[in-house]
C-alpha cells in the first residue's frame, strides 16, 4: 500500500478515537457491497437505490416527458416535475413506498455501526460518533440497532408548520421538536451516537413525519434559510466546526453535496483536513473539492471501507498499528 494512503488511514483512525471525524454519507453508499451488474428494483430489499435509479423509477411511474430524456436520471428535476404536475402528496407516497422496507445494510453502514463497540473494546470508553447523512432511508439506524447500540436521531423537517426546523428522536421513541437550538441540551456525544439527517427521511412508524428535501423548490427553500449551524443543537454545531470530514458516496454533480457545503460552511474552506472517496474523479470534481480544502482519494468505496475496517480492528489505544 502507498505510504501516503497508509498515513491517511492512520490519521482517520486517530481522528475517530479523538472524536474529531465526521463521516458524511451520500446516495453512493447505497451501491456499496452490491454485486457487479446487479440493479435495484422496487419491492426488492437487497440494496437501496442510487440517486439515478430513484429518479428513473419516479420518471417511469409518473410518465416523465419523453421530450426531456437527458434528465431522466436527475432526481431533483424529476421530483420537481412530479410535485408540480401531481402535487407533493403522490411524490411522498412513492418515496415512502421505496424507503419503507428492511433493506440490507451495506459495508459502509456496518462499519460505522460496529465502531462504538470496537472503540470501547480498545479504549474502555469512547467518543461517540456524529454520523451525518443526506439519505432518506433508515438503514444506518437499523445497522446500529443490530449492533446493540443506542443512538439519537436529529432530522430536518421539510414540510408543514415546523418546516425548516429539526426534531430529535430519542432512543425511547419520544419525538421532540427543537425550538431553540442553541439552548437544546438533550444530546451528548459522550453517551451515545447521534445520526444527523440534514435532508429529512422516511419515518417507518409515523407517515406524517416523512420528510424529504428532494425537489428544486425544497433546495431553494433550504438554501435561503439561515445556515444550518444555527438550526441544529449547539452540541452538534460545535462538533461540525471542529472536526475532519470524510465524504462517502458524493460527487460534485450531486446537489446534496453542494447544499451541504454551502449550508454548513458557506464560502470558507474546511478548517480541518478532510477527504472524499471518489473513483476516477473528473477535473471539475478535483477543482471543486480543492477549493474547499478536501483531498480526493481515488479509490473504490468498497475497497476503501474494507481497508479502513482493518485499520480499526488492529489499531491500538492511540490509533497506532502493530
Amino acid at each position: 500500500m502507498p505510504e501516503t494512503l497508509d498515513s491517511h488511514f492512520r490519521t482517520v483512525v486517530r481522528a475517530t478515537l479523538d472524536g474529531r471525524l465526521i463521516p458524511l454519507l451520500g446516495a453512493g453508499v447505497n451501491l456499496s457491497g452490491r454485486p457487479s451488474g446487479a440493479s435495484w428494483e422496487i419491492g426488492s430489499y437487497d440494496s437501496l437505490p442510487s440517486g439515478g435509479e430513484l429518479a428513473s423509477y419516479l420518471a417511469s411511474h409518473f410518465d416523465y416527458p419523453a421530450a426531456d430524456p437527458q434528465h431522466v436520471a436527475d432526481l431533483v428535476r424529476v421530483a420537481q416535475y412530479v410535485a408540480v404536475m401531481e402535487g407533493p402528496g403522490p411524490l411522498y407516497e412513492q418515496l415512502r413506498r421505496v424507503f419503507d422496507g428492511d433493506y440490507e445494510p451495506s459495508p459502509v453502514h456496518r462499519l460505522f455501526a460496529s465502531l462504538p463497540a470496537t472503540l470501547r473494546r480498545q479504549q474502555g470508553t469512547t467518543n461517540y460518533q456524529l454520523l451525518v447523512t443526506t439519505n432518506y432511508d433508515d438503514v444506518l439506524e437499523r445497522a446500529l440497532r443490530s449492533a446493540g447500540e443506542e443512538f439519537d436521531v436529529v432530522s430536518y423537517i421539510a414540510e408543514g408548520d415546523a418546516r425548516g426546523k429539526f426534531f430529535h428522536l430519542r432512543p425511547n421513541g419520544e419525538v421532540v421538536l427543537i425550538e431553540v437550538p442553541n439552548r437544546y441540551g438533550e444530546l451528548n456525544l459522550e453517551q451515545r451516537t447521534v445520526v444527523l439527517k440534514i435532508h429529512g427521511a422516511v419515518d417507518r412508524i409515523d407517515e406524517e413525519r416523512d420528510s424529504f428535501v428532494i425537489t428544486e423548490d425544497h433546495y431553494i427553500d433550504y438554501l435561503t434559510r439561515t445556515d444550518i449551524a444555527k438550526l441544529v443543537p449547539a452540541t452538534l454545531t460545535a462538533k461540525l466546526q471542529r472536526s475532519h470530514f470524510l465524504f462517502l458516496g458524493y460527487s460534485m454533480r450531486d446537489w446534496n453535496l453542494r447544499v451541504i457545503l454551502h449550508r454548513i460552511w458557506g464560502q470558507q474552506r474546511l478548517k480541518y483536513n478532510s477527504w472524499a472517496v471518489q473513483l476516477d474523479p473528473e477535473p471539475i470534481d478535483r477543482r471543486y473539492w480543492s477549493t474547499r480544502g478536501v483531498e480526493i482519494l481515488n479509490r473504490r468505496l468498497d475497497e476503501y471501507v474494507n481497508t479502513l475496517a482493518g485499520y480499526f480492528d488492529t489499531a491500538g489505544p492511540n490509533g497506532d498499528r502493530p
